[in-house]
């Protein structure tokens, strides 16, 4: 028989984000391509929990409310977000709700699994198979073509004097089960400055956001003269890291920034990677059984899409596969009796 007449509307949603670029991208991506309309609320942490890790539960607890958007009712039917942090907040506002409230989690629960409607985990992430999680080869974060080419033009002149091949080299910062300080930083340098010695060409370094000083200081030390270095500084408005993904010829990334090495992959450039170090053992082993924190690299390597740093680059093979349309069609099979009971509506909204 035929359900009553239910509202005809898409899902209340909010987009639950934080601090981090990458994974607000992947967020983002999902809400434009399910066509919902949908409402952010972006929170920040307190200053111990910006690289600590709290115990996961459904609180706001590690929140700094003065500087969080407001998280009150009508509470949505559905949130997405992604992390273990802001997994906190999307598990209270469930618990608010009474239960009513659906969440898409991107990444690994590290508890409540069962209380996740759809996990989207992509390879670095080791979790059991249930039926509740999606697995993706790699991260939906995406990269804006239009923007890339904006700042490519802008730069043209800029960059018109330096030697090709133009090798750009993208530096992240240190993450817990990774090392990276000044003597990693001196290898780095090293190993690039030796890879534009043996082919020719110009070298452009740009540091980013996590990249501590005497990283940056370490591996200034050992480029040449002609080596351009931008040191990252918050609200630049010369940061040339966008004209570098149009203009240059080919990559260098560190292995901590998956968000990095994906958009070169996306663009279908020639990437080489440079794997950084474990911090220590016992925190690689610890974090290991969560996390594959070499499989983004070795996926991309595996595809022909990129090269450990020091191996020929390969010549581009063309951008990943896009997954982005099974996370939707999941996403959308949570409501499927709201969808039944809107058959008038139109089709993006089902």
């Amino acid at each position: 028989m035929p359900r009553p007449q239910e509202p005809l509307r898409p899902p209340r949603t909010w987009l639950v984000v934080g601090e981090k670029q990458g994974d607000n991208a992947q967020v983002r991506a999902v809400a434009a391509a399910l066509g919902w309309p949908v409402e952010e609320r972006r929170v920040a942490m307190q200053a111990q929990w910006l690289r600590g890790k709290p115990r996961v539960a459904p609180s706001l607890a590690h929140l700094d409310i003065a500087r969080s958007q407001p998280l009150e009712p009508p509470w949505p039917d559905l949130v997405i977000t992604v992390g273990r942090r802001l997994s906190m907040v999307a598990l209270w506002v469930r618990e608010q709700s009474r239960g009513q409230t659906r969440i898409v989690l991107f990444g690994k629960p590290r508890r409540f699994t069962r209380r996740f409607d759809l996990i989207v985990a992509s390879a670095q992430y080791r979790i059991a198979r249930r039926p509740n999680v999606l697995r993706l080869d790699l991260p939906l974060m995406r990269v804006d073509e239009q923007a890339v080419a904006a700042a490519a033009g802008a730069w043209r002149e800029r960059l018109a004097s330096l030697p090709r091949p133009l090798t750009a080299l993208l530096v992240g910062g240190p993450t817990r089960p990774v090392r990276f300080d000044a003597p990693v930083g001196r290898a780095l340098g090293r190993q690039v400055v030796d890879l534009v010695s043996r082919s020719g060409g110009s070298l452009y370094v740009t540091t980013s956001r996590r990249t501590p000083s005497e990283v940056t200081d370490a591996l200034a030390a050992e480029l040449p003269r002609d080596a351009v270095l931008y040191r990252w500084q918050p609200d630049a408005a010369d940061n040339p890291y966008l004209a570098l993904l149009g203009a240059a010829d080919r990559f260098v990334a560190t292995s901590d920034s998956v968000t990095m090495m994906l958009e070169v992959a996306r663009l279908g450039r020639p990437l080489a990677i440079f794997g950084l170090p474990p911090a220590y053992a016992w925190i690689w082993q610890a974090l290991s059984r969560g996390r594959d924190l070499d499989a983004i690299p070795r996926l991309l390597i595996e595809q022909n899409r990129a090269v450990r740093l020091g191996a020929p680059f390969r010549p581009p093979v063309g951008p990943p596969p896009d997954e982005l349309p099974r996370v939707v069609e999941r996403i959308r099979g949570l409501f499927v009796p709201l969808g039944e009971a809107c058959e008038a509506a139109p089709a993006s909204l089902r």
